[in-house]
């Protein structure tokens, strides 16, 4: 279980999140549509943008390919995936430059570089 810190002040409690909420593990996927994205700019399938869920748009990920060690950073600029056990979609650039174009998908761990 991830530690949770609280901080009594002025009568109430402030809980911060798990101690890993800056980073991830999980598949991952990738896309190359040219439609919108959450955020509102046009998807763009040769810059290095990802899809998450809760992420502020603009976060930046170190992603990593946990089977050959590839790694590259996206921004984060749309919601999903909408599929269980996926944890992000990225651009058809980044998963490129993390060896996963050809299988689709991959388990990938994440952190925070900047928000």
């Amino acid at each position: 279980m991830a530690a949770v810190a609280a901080t009594v002040a002025m009568g109430s409690v402030l809980v911060a999140g798990p101690a890993s909420a800056k980073n991830g593990c999980g598949g991952a996927s990738w896309y190359a549509l040219s439609s919108k994205t959450a955020s509102g700019e046009r998807m763009n399938a040769s810059k290095l943008t990802a899809a998450h869920k809760s992420l502020r748009f603009g976060t930046k990920l170190r992603v990593t390919n946990s089977r050959n060690g590839k790694s590259v950073v996206v921004r984060i600029n749309d919601r999903g995936p909408f599929i269980r056990g996926r944890i992000l979609d990225l651009s058809k650039a980044a998963a490129n430059q993390i060896g996963m174009i050809s299988s689709g998908h991959a388990k990938v761990c994440y952190e925070v570089v900047s928000r």
